[in-house]
């Protein structure tokens, strides 16, 4: 049972906790890890949360801290990390986690960071973590390339990733990995629950969170699956005219006012796309069929600016937008509730990113959530069928985890160097204990260690690539500041074109474009981007320059 405050929080609603959410309460208080296997919009996030405010509840009567010592209610120290692969989930968790925080009337501090989060808020937390910080891969790794990184976790009981079906089959999941390696050898205890919705091998995904002891054994995880059925309704606009249809090309808006007329229709709709220029080629052709709905139609992706998207999902919560067309920057655990319809524009490319976005509507126990295929080719209708059938069989893709990427573990070296130094054995040690690292060869350690303490044999005649010095006890550390600095402005795994600024002549931002796709524009030249048409002016100091275009037409933003 919960504390009755946080029954009390269920009784207010009308609900009572899942046989799935139950049995994560007792494995949390019994210290075990999982993964939480569940539909979306279930309850994973209550599930792994309500037993560390309980914890929280009960120390704090009996007046002692997580070390055993005595804390100010209000001073606790960082003992919960949430690790969400968006930055638009990140407002969401926190949204979520709060309700049940506040209404048990427990002092903690409850924050995000990430790289939205304001530079004073950063300032601060470099002086204070909250209590629970909800954060990403990358701005995880930036608080382990502290050098007082140790000390920063003394506390820390509890980490949490969630869509870790998303995560585990890239390199930000293997990054992820290796920071879990690093928290789990300063704090053995540590509790590690992952949350995922959709899924084919979830014992593969469960070794992944859980990685391997000092003597190579998978840590225990505990399979936790929500057995809530969600039903979940498929279906797609078929072409009048099939042979005038076309059977190829993946942007195409024939079916425009099939959308439109399903976006009239509902009162909130989320349009997908695959791409961002997908997205903004969409956007404008829906505002073209229907402009007298423009106030209430809008547009999301990752380029656009984070005050443009902060601005469409507020308006998505209190629904005064229809509709929203969309990338996957909000098809993850992202809840919406006033959402009742979602249309896929073009191939899902699997089931389980199909389920996942289906899932943004009726996200709630006991709702349906509707879906429809929309195709921008004759081929798609098949991919469509075959998918639905393949959801109505329970059939689901798995995600192979990456075997030792070189280049996250290059990069991870630096971060350790930075965070209180290493010592290689010991460092080895720690890092065979992540999953994607269990079989690293020592070669292959010999030659990363090389490589980024001497710049391998390619790079060792320059000094900027030789980023690791050797003290005299044997411990690695940076060479000079300026690798710190530079590895601190570059943490990451993605690499891509050069970004620009794409700025108003008045002053306002509204996101960014790849420079390559500047590169090509001359004054005068239009282009479409944040759902508005533009006039290029001129590119300065990695800005470029526009105001509004009187002519609706022009190319697609990169």
């Amino acid at each position: 049972m919960l504390s009755p405050e946080l029954e009390a929080l269920f009784e207010l609603r009308g609900w009572n906790p899942f046989p799935y959410q139950r049995k994560v309460f007792t494995a949390y208080a019994e210290g075990r890890s999982g993964l939480v296997h569940a539909a979306t919009g279930t309850g994973k996030t209550w599930a792994v949360w309500l037993p560390v405010v309980e914890e929280g509840l009960r120390e704090a009567a009996e007046g002692s801290g997580p070390s055993g010592r005595k804390t100010r209610r209000s001073a606790a120290p960082l003992r919960a990390l949430w690790i969400t692969p968006l930055r638009a989930l990140a407002a969401d968790t926190e949204a979520a986690m709060r309700i049940p925080l506040e209404a048990s009337g427990l002092h903690w501090t409850l924050e995000q960071r990430t790289g939205d989060t304001a530079a004073s808020r950063r300032a601060r937390q470099r002086e204070r973590l909250p209590t629970t910080l909800i954060t990403t891969p990358e701005s995880l790794s930036l608080l382990l390339a502290r050098d007082d990184a140790a000390q920063l976790f003394d506390d820390l009981r509890m980490i949490v990733v969630d869509e870790w079906h998303e995560l585990m089959a890239s390199k930000r999941g293997v990054q992820v990995e290796l920071a879990l390696a690093r928290l789990r050898r300063w704090r053995p205890a540590l509790r590690t629950w992952g949350l995922s919705a959709t899924l084919g091998n979830i014992t593969v995904a469960a070794n992944a969170l859980g990685g391997l002891d000092a003597s190579g054994a998978p840590r225990p995880v505990m399979l936790v699956k929500g057995n809530v059925r969600r039903e979940v309704v498929i279906d797609a606009v078929i072409p009048v005219r099939i042979d005038r249809f076309p059977w190829a090309g993946h942007l195409g808006t024939t079916l425009v006012d099939d959308v439109a007329a399903i976006v009239r229709a509902n009162t909130t709709t989320l349009v997908f796309t695959n791409t961002r220029s997908q997205t903004e080629l969409w956007y404008r052709a829906i505002l073209e069929r229907c402009p007298d709905l423009a106030p209430e139609i809008g547009l999301h992706h990752g380029s656009v600016s984070r005050a443009h998207r902060a601005v469409v999902e507020d308006r998505l919560r209190d629904g005064s937008l229809r509709a929203v067309i969309c990338t996957s920057s909000l098809d993850l655990g992202v809840d919406f509730s006033p959402v009742d319809r979602v249309v896929q524009i073009g191939s899902p490319k699997g089931i389980a990113r199909l389920l996942q976005r289906a899932g943004r509507s009726g996200h709630s126990p006991g709702r349906v959530s509707r879906i429809t295929c929309v195709p921008t080719h004759a081929f798609e209708l098949v991919e469509f069928a075959a998918v639905r059938a393949a959801a109505e069989a329970g059939l689901m893709e798995s995600r192979e985890g990456i075997d030792a990427p070189l280049d996250v573990l290059a990069q991870h070296l630096v971060t350790c160097a930075m965070g209180g130094g290493f010592v290689g054995d010991e460092l080895l040690a720690e890092v065979r204990t992540a999953w994607a690292y269990r079989n690293l060869a020592a070669v292959e350690w010999n030659w990363t260690l090389d490589f980024v303490a001497h710049g391998g044999t390619a790079l060792r005649a320059y000094p900027e690539y030789n980023k690791l010095a050797l003290d005299g006890d044997g411990v690695w550390h940076p060479a000079d500041p300026q690798v710190s600095r530079r590895h601190r402005m570059s943490i990451g795994t993605i690499v891509s074109d050069a970004s620009v600024t794409v700025r108003y002549l008045t002053g306002g931002v509204l996101g960014s474009v790849e420079e390559s796709f500047v590169s090509r524009m001359r004054p005068g030249d239009r282009f479409l981007f944040a759902g508005r048409p533009l006039e290029f002016v001129r590119a300065r100091d990695m800005v470029v320059y526009v105001r509004r275009s009187k002519n609706k037409t022009g190319s697609v933003a990169r």
